[in-house]
Order: structure tokens, then C-alpha cells, then sequence
């Protein structure tokens, strides 16, 4: 039997560990930057393998140490770990019992698959030709994102490559998705105050209305991308929130919008953020007001090594996982993943574990009733075990 079979075949008798961790964290979530209580939760399984953990960060970010008893490579694994602030709305034996507060992204399935998968790891170590250093990061979901300060505190030095997955309520339970270059969104937000001189409605011309003035620049915005912007790039820019609540017959002195901008090039980024910056200056001249911009520039254009990602995939293929139907480029992603921060720093590849319910309902990611197939957990913890196995033996044989 070969290593590969192995582990393939002490994953499948975990399975019901991983659901069991799965339900656990999905129980008891926590928001990006505030995960204690996940954080020692991670750090209690460890404790009980008697393994040590190295805290990263100014968060709850934290690694683990798999070393081979051969030299080799070091492949990092990454899942994160935070939730989201949603309310859910799943009636499930396990729904979450903090109010306002949901896993609706699929992290505590990350999670589950990947503690079981070290705990494997560790069992073999001594048959590995290379180091494994898991990674558990904190704070996905809001800038600037845990991965920025772990990757700042030295989570990579070392480190030579970095694999990583997401589960997909959009794609169907057993197909694995991969695209290699840019893969995912890079993102920026912005917050712009609208200041100008309220009054009383039936004096218009003795006061300056900061609602007009933000409704056109809310119209003015979409300009950016189909005047500003390369037809063949992708771009969008959305204004998510417009605060301009007040009386029926008062004018408004101020508004706050709050706006959304991805990208798939990083000048594209510039280009836009300039824009922005010029539309408020021009804001100013023609209506009068003041603009206060405060905007983040924040994830990064996802890069997939095309290299480490095609290796990747065969291995996964070589390993004949039964419970995998299909393994295809599932071309770009729309959403933007801090994953981003590591693939900056070392090649490294992002891919995608289908977990759509067998029906085929619409569950997405961010929603309240956001569910997953659990299935799809053992395909994570079998296709990301696989392909690390198959990086360190394809990397040591060729050093």
C-alpha cells in the first residue's frame, strides 16, 4: 500500500470526527478579529496530539510544524476560521447559538478538514521527505485580513509553496475546480462623507442638498467601468450603502455611501481609485460641497501558480479518490480571498471543493441560509492530503 493509500484510507475513517468538529464550529462561531474561543478550540486539538503551536500575529493566527523524517521542501496548508455577522436562519440540529453571528462561508469546514488531515500528517511524518506546516488563520472576512499579519509576522519564511481551499455551494459536490493566473478578485472598499448645508425644504436655495449632490455621484461612479476601464478587464464598482435617512421636509447637510471595487489587474486598481479621487474633487467644484474620502485598498488580485496548481491537480487524479466525480478549470472567481497575501509572497495555489446539495437548491455564501453538503469535507481533507503528498515526493525526488 502505498503512503498516499494510506492516508486516503485513515481520512475515510475520520469522517465522522471531521463532521463532528464541523458542527462544533459551526455552533459556536465568531467574527474576523474576535475568535478566542475558536482559537483555543484549535489549540485543545493540538494539545491532546501533544503537538506544539506557534501563535502568528497580532490575532488569533496560528501554525503548526509537520516535520518529515527526510529532507525536503515545505508545503504550507492554509484554512481559515472566522465567521461572519449574519443571522442564520437554518433550522439545524447544530445552528449557530450566537445571535447575529453565522458560519456562512464554509470556514468551519475548513477547519474540521484540516485539523483531521494534520492529525494524519503527523502519524506519517516520519515517511515524509519535506515539512508540512499547517496553517490556521484568523479573520478572512474583514480588511485587512488575518493572512496580511501572519504573512508580516513570518508565517512563510521557510516556507516554500502554499496550498489552499475553498468549499463552492455553487459548484456540485464532487467536482474540484481549479484556474491557474489570476483567479480571484482583488478588492478595495471606500467610505465617502457628502457634506453640504442642510435646511428647511421649502427654501431650497438657502440650503446646499448633499442627497443630490450624492445621487449623482452614485450614477456618476458606473461611469468608471464602461468609460474608464479596458472592455476586455474586469472591474465593478457598487455603492452598497447610501445613508441620507432624514425628514420629509428637511434638506439633508450630509451623507455617508459606502462603496464596494473589484478588480482582475492591479493597474485596474489604480485606474479606479483615481477616478474615484477625481469625481470627488469635481464633486466639490460643481455642487459646492465637501468630500471626505476614506478608501482601503486591500486584497489583492488572487494568483495561481500555473506549475504548482497542474501538479496539484494530477496528484489528485493519481490518487483516484472515489468520492471525486470531475476535476476541471472552473475558470475566475468573482468573490476576493486573503488567500491573495500568501500567493504575493510564494507561488501557491487556491482551488475549489464542490459542496452543493444534492438537490441542487441555491444556498450561496453570505446568506442566512447558507448550507453545504458535509460530504464534502472528506473530499477536502482526501484532495488537499493527496496533492501535498504528491508535492513533497514529486519536489524532494527533483532537488
Amino acid at each position: 500500500m502505498t503512503l498516499t493509500e494510506q492516508l486516503m484510507q485513515t481520512l475515510a475513517a475520520d469522517e465522522s470526527e471531521m463532521l463532528a468538529i464541523r458542527r462544533h464550529l459551526h455552533a459556536h462561531p465568531e467574527i474576523s478579529f474576535h475568535e478566542k474561543q475558536t482559537a483555543a478550540y484549535i489549540k485543545q486539538y493540538y494539545a491532546a496530539l501533544n503537538v506544539p503551536v506557534t501563535p502568528c500575529g497580532e490575532g488569533y493566527g496560528m501554525y503548526v510544524d509537520i516535520q518529515g523524517g527526510q529532507p525536503g521542501p515545505t508545503l504550507a496548508l492554509r484554512a481559515d476560521f472566522d465567521a461572519l455577522a449574519i443571522q442564520e436562519d437554518n433550522d439545524l440540529s447544530f445552528k449557530s447559538q450566537n445571535p447575529g453571528v453565522m458560519h456562512a462561508c464554509g470556514h468551519d469546514a475548513h477547519t474540521a478538514y484540516l485539523l483531521v488531515l494534520a492529525k494524519e500528517l503527523i502519524k506519517i511524518k516520519a515517511k515524509l521527505a519535506g515539512t508540512i506546516r499547517i496553517i490556521h488563520q484568523p479573520a478572512e472576512e474583514v480588511s485587512p485580513g488575518g493572512a496580511k499579519g501572519m504573512v508580516a509576522a513570518g508565517v512563510l519564511e521557510g516556507v516554500n509553496n502554499v496550498l489552499g481551499v475553498h468549499v463552492m455551494s455553487s459548484m456540485p459536490t464532487g467536482l474540484i475546480g481549479y484556474h491557474t493566473g489570476a483567479t480571484q478578485t482583488g478588492r478595495a472598499n471606500f467610505t465617502d462623507t457628502i457634506i453640504g448645508k442642510g435646511g428647511h425644504a421649502s427654501m431650497p436655495h438657502l440650503s446646499n442638498d448633499a442627497i443630490v449632490a450624492g445621487s449623482y455621484l452614485v450614477t456618476a461612479l458606473q461611469t468608471i467601468v464602461s468609460r474608464r476601464v479596458d472592455p476586455f478587464d474586469t472591474a465593478s464598482v457598487t455603492i452598497g450603502s447610501f445613508d441620507g435617512a432624514g425628514s420629509f421636509n428637511a434638506i439633508k447637510q450630509d451623507v455617508v455611501l459606502k462603496g464596494d471595487v473589484r478588480m482582475m489587474k492591479e493597474t485596474t486598481r489604480k485606474t479606479i481609485r483615481q477616478q474615484i479621487v477625481t469625481m470627488n474633487q469635481g464633486l466639490e467644484t460643481m455642487f459646492g460641497v465637501k468630500t471626505k474620502l476614506d478608501y482601503d485598498d486591500n486584497y489583492p488580485v488572487l494568483m495561481n501558480d500555473a506549475t504548482l496548481t497542474e501538479n496539484a491537480m494530477a496528484a489528485i487524479k493519481a490518487a483516484n479518490i472515489p468520492e471525486i466525480k470531475a476535476i476541471k478549470d472552473t475558470g475566475v472567481q468573482d468573490p476576493s480571498e486573503d488567500f491573495a497575501y500568501f500567493a504575493q509572497k510564494v507561488p501557491s495555489s487556491f482551488f475549489y471543493i464542490g459542496c452543493q446539495l444534492p438537490d441542487g437548491s441555491n444556498h450561496p455564501h453570505h446568506s442566512p441560509d447558507f448550507m453545504m453538503d458535509e460530504d464534502a469535507i472528506l473530499i477536502a481533507a482526501k484532495a488537499v492530503g493527496a496533492a501535498a503528498l504528491g508535492y513533497l515526493q514529486s519536489e524532494s525526488t527533483t532537488r
